[in-house]
This record gives structure tokens, sequence and C-alpha cells, in this order.
């Protein structure tokens, strides 16, 4: 068996060579697509979503949930099931999650300059060139953003993570087809039962990996003949505790022999501290106040109970992240210049009615307290409102989000 990757701008022709591939080759493609509706089927979560992982924007609420990590951590997965005894080309984004220790392996870019680019796609579909230019700044972000996340290179065109860059622009599809199957013969070809062996760790750290982060956990997971190393990468506060939990989950793992735990290098400062997500707790909390020091001060506390929360500090704000980051349950003031509480809650009861809503404020009266609560509010609160009772409504109104009861 052997592997392909094909990295490319669009507008390079990608689908006539993988055609030719192909054909030369005999392997089976598999795309972005793919591997999500496959990893799909395996969580239960919606491809859409999945898909999103490829963004180069990532949620407010990310370093709570981990829902990127935990959709890479089932793409891995499903691309893991779909390498298993093929030769396979993988186009797009996802064949830089296989690991560099497949052999043979062989990572192609194709490539070509804006001109050739802004010309192919007059041909192939009608958009104007301010729509090009957006499409061409989104693909450079989109793409930037995942190889950074995974090798810390900003350049997805940078040559070093490339066994072959090909300049579209100066090639046909069908030469860049043959120069590409050239190169694959050329790839040393380990033994049979070593190729077989790279496969099965790369499925069981994929299956390690989904064990982690279904438990709420987040590490680098490499597998080497049936052995685990984790790796940590963030600042710890409890590293022993953090290493037996980690174990004991891994551990439980069909095929894994043994378990190691390593510390790695954490990114540039600030260093980032280890968060484990807890799923049973609200983990996507947006609160609202115009009062900065409260609203902070609530935030940390929330933090403190392991509850994820995040602050917006006016109306305006409050609706763009429930437009973007989709929270599950907001905490809002009442009163607040522009647009105020009232008409936070009674936009995001129209536009989106399964984000439960609990006002908190210090300005309210019985009036208000009826009105928000027939506008469709989960509870009313008055400030300073004691942190446990503030609490145990949120973990209801997270109940109730999660099981629609």
């Amino acid at each position: 068996m052997s592997v392909i990757t094909l990295f490319c701008n669009r507008f390079c022709h990608e689908e006539p060579v993988t055609q030719a591939l192909t054909a030369i080759t005999g392997h089976l493609l598999i795309t972005d697509d793919m591997v999500s509706a496959r990893a799909s089927e395996l969580s239960g979560i919606k491809k859409s979503k999945l898909i999103n992982a490829f963004s180069s924007r990532t949620s407010v609420f990310n370093s709570f949930t981990h829902e990127k990590e935990c959709s890479m951590a089932y793409m891995r997965l499903a691309l893991a099931k779909l390498l298993e005894d093929k030769s396979v080309i993988v186009s797009g984004y996802t064949g830089f999650l296989i690991p560099n220790t497949l052999d043979p392996l062989l990572r192609v870019c194709l490539t070509a300059n804006t001109q050739f680019r802004q010309a192919l796609a007059k041909n192939e579909e009608n958009i104007s060139e301010d729509e090009l230019f957006q499409v061409f700044l989104l693909e450079a972000k989109d793409a930037s953003a995942w190889t950074d996340l995974l090798f810390s290179i900003k350049d997805p065109w940078n040559p070093i993570l490339y066994d072959i860059v090909i300049s579209m622009d100066q090639s046909t599809p069908d030469k860049a087809a043959a120069r590409i199957f050239e190169n694959l013969l050329t790839q040393p070809c380990k033994p049979t039962k070593t190729a077989e062996t790279k496969i099965k760790d790369f499925l069981l750290a994929a299956d390690t990996e989904v064990a982690l982060v279904n438990a709420g956990h987040n590490v680098d997971v490499q597998a080497d003949n049936g052995n685990i190393i984790l790796t940590i990468n963030k600042q710890i506060l409890m590293l022993t505790r953090l290493e037996d939990e980690l174990k004991s989950i891994a551990g439980t793992v069909p095929g894994v022999l043994s378990v190691e735990t390593r510390m790695g290098q954490p990114a540039a400062p600030p260093i980032p501290i280890y968060r484990k997500h807890h799923i049973e707790l609200p983990s996507k909390v947006l609160l609202v106040d115009d009062e900065k020091e409260f609203v902070q001060t609530l935030s940390e506390r929330l933090q403190m109970r392991n509850m994820g929360s995040v602050v917006a500090y006016d109306g305006q704000s409050a609706l763009d992240l429930v437009q973007n980051d989709a929270p599950e349950v907001m905490i809002i003031d009442l009163k607040m210049p522009g647009i105020d509480g009232m008409e936070i809650l009674k936009q995001v009861k129209q536009t989106r009615p399964e984000i439960e809503v609990i006002v908190l404020t210090g300005h309210g009266s019985e009036h208000d307290k009826k009105k928000c609560l027939d506008l469709g509010a989960f509870a009313y609160m008055q400030k300073p409102a004691d942190i446990s009772l503030l609490s145990e409504a949120l973990k209801k109104a997270h109940e109730k989000v999660k099981t629609g009861k």
C-alpha cells in the first residue's frame, strides 16, 4: 500500500489532476468530505460542524469545549479507518493529519500564480474580481491557520511541508499526474509488516485520542508498536493527578500495551493552562453586562467551578457572539446603554430559541420579571446573586439545552 496526500490552491486543476492520478495509480481517492462524513457516523456530530475545524476562525468557547480538537480527533479516526489496507490519494486538509511515519508516503502540493488562477476561475465559475479576492483571502487564512495549528508553520505553501511542489501554470494535469507517479515509484518501500504496523499505530493513536477527548482531555497522542505516548503542551497545576487520569483512560483502549506521559514544549508565552472539559457542566455561557469589573469577576468565579464562560460588555457584541459562536446559556443584565437586556432577550428568543437566558439584574421590577419570563427567560434573578444559586440555575438551564426538556 502507498499514500499520496494532495493539497492545492483553489483553481489549480485539482480535479483533473486527481482524476488522471487515480487512473494511473489505481489508488482510491479520499476527500475531506468523505472523511468528515465518516467522522460524523463515528461521532454523531453533524458533518457541517466537523468541517468547521478547517476554518481559521475558532469559537471563543473552544478553550472550554475543545470542539475543534474533538472534531480533529474523530477525523483522524475516520481517516485511519479509511486507510486500512488500501493505497489511497488523500486530497485536502485531512491529508495533513496523516503522520510522516507512514511508508511509503508522498506529500504533493499544487500551486499556481494569481493570474493563472483568476483566468481559470473566470472560465470555470462566474465570479467577479471582488468575490474572487475574498475567496482567495479566506482560503489563505484557513490554510495558514491549519498548518500553523498542526506544525507551527503559517505558510501552507512552504516546501518543507511537501515532497514535491508542482506549479500548475507551468504544467498540464496529465503531466502533473505523471510526475507525481514517477516520484511515488522512487519512494523507498518498507517491508509490508512494517507498513502494516504503522497503519495500526495510526489507528490506535486515533482511537486513544477519541477516548481522551470524550473524557474532556486534550493532549498530543502518538503510538509506537502498541505503546502510547501522551504529550502535554500546557501548564499543569496538578501534574500527577492528570497523568494518572490520562493513563487510566488510555490504558483501557483495546490494543494499548503501555502508556507514557511527557511534558512537551508549550507555545510562546503566555503559556496556556491545561483545562479539562467537564462535559456534564455548562461550558458555553455568555455573560452580558456593562459593569466590567462585576462581570469579569463573575466569569472567573464560574470558571473556578469548571464552567466555561466569556464576556460581552454591550448588547450588540452579545448579539454578534450569538450569531457567530452559539452560546448554550446566557446571563444578561437588563439595564445597559444601547441595546438593553430586554431587547437582547427578545431577539435571542426570536432567532435562537434553543438558547436559555437567565436575567441577572439590579434594576428590575416585578413588571420586568413578568415580561422577561413571558418572553422566554429561563430564570430571573436579582443582584447580588448567590453564586451557588446562580450556578445551580446554570446547570439546570444547561440540562434543558442538552435534553430539550
